[in-house]
């Protein structure tokens, strides 16, 4: 069996009306995932997975268990999230590895949802880049192509995704990483509204900018999972109000027709953009025009120097990391570079930056005042070769790099809106076909618009789901 042509809807449908064993699938994944050539993951639990699965199916056949729509689905974690018994290393050398002693938040909602964690996957060190590169072991790639990068920070999940390893892998995005790996690998990565997926009862993001989520095949397997994972836990310092409806009821209407707001100009950065992204997303707008909807050009709400702001902010989480000062040197240039900003930096500057993110974001709000979606490509370019972004010799080098390659995904952390990359497009480089996603971003908690739109690109797009 294989769990490609499967998405996570199906194969819950599937085991509750007993057309499949939950064990069968979870075989099917582990062994996908110990075949897997992308460096997707950094730890598989066998012997666990196949006692969950056991565990599963025995509360089903007894009708002790009511399936929903993440019953028995193999749904793996990101390295940077706690998985009790998981050696937890969040992509870094400088930390030992130790396996976890309990469970976050959000791994506890997919278990209590049914969800099974077969193992964890790659993510670069803390989080930090956009690629999955980390020191000690293989770089992360793409499925599409093994000498191109996966994206990041949830580049494991992205790749085990894409490789039709299993249907969905939870991810978590900063300044875009979900965003960046969907796109790069060719599936669907949503970053909900601020405070929609807790960050609690254990983590901590003081700025917002931080939201857990998911990375799948399909529009509808992304709605079903923010069903699961949504709510708050108590002491949140963010909350989203609770919807009117299911997000996953919202993938089936009509969004009505909406004033869209096409971004073809970078925001953080003087990127080139690929013309071929470009391309993709005149397309885009064509396709949206056709639809019914208002589509009009619009420009960047604001540039490089207001994004200061959110570079302060990023340099001062990096410093905040616990490291062990005699483990400093393990960490890798880019990750050095970062803390010896952030340790640089003052309280005062601290301050002035949070307070700038706020006005950014207000000025945002301000100019997109009149638009219900705004679109954008997700990146300036293709997925790049590994090694593209990486520059050990001159980590400000990599840094400015990295912001021209995804000159548009930190601008939704920095409003906390919801955006959402969709795999609209192909593209061939070299001979390879590669995909390219187009960014949709929405109002404020409006996820349910976000989801009903990109349902009905889904069923529009050009090209197909999958690279294989």
């Amino acid at each position: 069996m294989t769990m490609d042509p499967l998405t996570a809807l199906e194969t819950s449908t599937r085991i509750a009306a007993g057309d499949v064993g939950i064990l069968d699938i979870v075989d099917a994944a582990l062994e996908a995932a110990h075949a897997d050539e992308c460096h997707a993951w950094t730890w598989i639990d066998d012997t666990g997975a196949r006692n969950t699965a056991r565990k599963l199916q025995r509360q089903l056949d007894a009708g002790q268990a009511r399936p929903g729509p993440l019953f028995g689905v193999p749904c793996p974690v990101k390295d940077l999230n706690a998985l009790a018994g998981a050696p937890r290393a969040v992509g870094s050398r400088a930390v030992g590895g130790t396996p976890s002693d309990h469970d976050d938040g959000i791994v506890t909602r997919l278990k209590a949802a049914g969800a099974i964690p077969i193992g964890t996957t790659a993510a670069p060190e803390f989080g930090l880049p956009c690629y999955t590169e980390p020191d000690g072991r293989a770089a992360t790639v793409t499925p599409w192509d093994h000498t191109r990068m996966a994206g990041g920070s949830s580049g494991g999940a992205a790749a085990a995704v894409g490789a039709g390893q299993v249907p969905i892998a939870q991810g978590s995005d900063g300044g875009g990483s979900i965003r960046i790996p969907a796109s790069c690998c060719g599936v669907v990565g949503l970053k909900p509204s601020r405070g929609r997926v807790s960050a609690g009862p254990y983590g901590i993001d003081g700025p917002g900018l931080v939201c857990g989520g998911v990375l799948t095949r399909t529009v509808r397997d992304t709605a079903a999972a923010l069903d699961v994972l949504s709510g708050p836990w108590p002491g949140d310092p963010f909350y989203a109000p609770t919807p009117t409806e299911t997000f996953l009821s919202a993938c089936g209407r009509d969004p009505g027709r909406l004033r869209i707001g096409i971004l073809r100009e970078p925001v953080i950065a003087d990127a080139q953009v690929h013309p071929d992204i470009l391309a993709a997303l005149d397309r885009t707008a064509a396709t949206l025009e056709s639809m019914g909807h208002v589509v009009e050009q619009t420009s960047a709400p604001f540039g490089p120097r207001e994004w200061d702001s959110f570079r302060c902010v990023w340099e001062v989480g990096a410093a905040a990391i616990p490291v062990l000062p005699e483990r400093e040197e393990l960490c890798t240039p880019m990750s050095r570079w970062l803390r010896a900003g952030g340790r640089r930096r003052s309280g005062v500057e601290l301050a002035e930056a949070l307070a700038g993110i706020q006005m950014v974001a207000r000025q945002v709000g301000q100019h997109w005042r009149r638009f219900d979606v705004i679109v954008s490509p997700t990146l300036a370019q293709p997925p790049l070769p590994v090694g593209a972004l990486r520059d050990d010799e001159d980590p400000a080098a990599d840094f400015d790099a990295q912001c021209r390659f995804t000159p548009w995904t930190s601008l939704w952390n920095i409003t906390g809106c919801p955006a959402m990359s969709l795999p609209l497009h192909n593209t061939r480089i070299d001979g390879v076909e590669l995909p390219i996603g187009i960014m949709i971003g929405g109002r404020l908690y409006d996820e349910a618009t976000l989801l009903a739109l990109g349902c009905a690109l889904e069923n529009t797009r050009d090209c197909e789901r999958s690279c294989r």
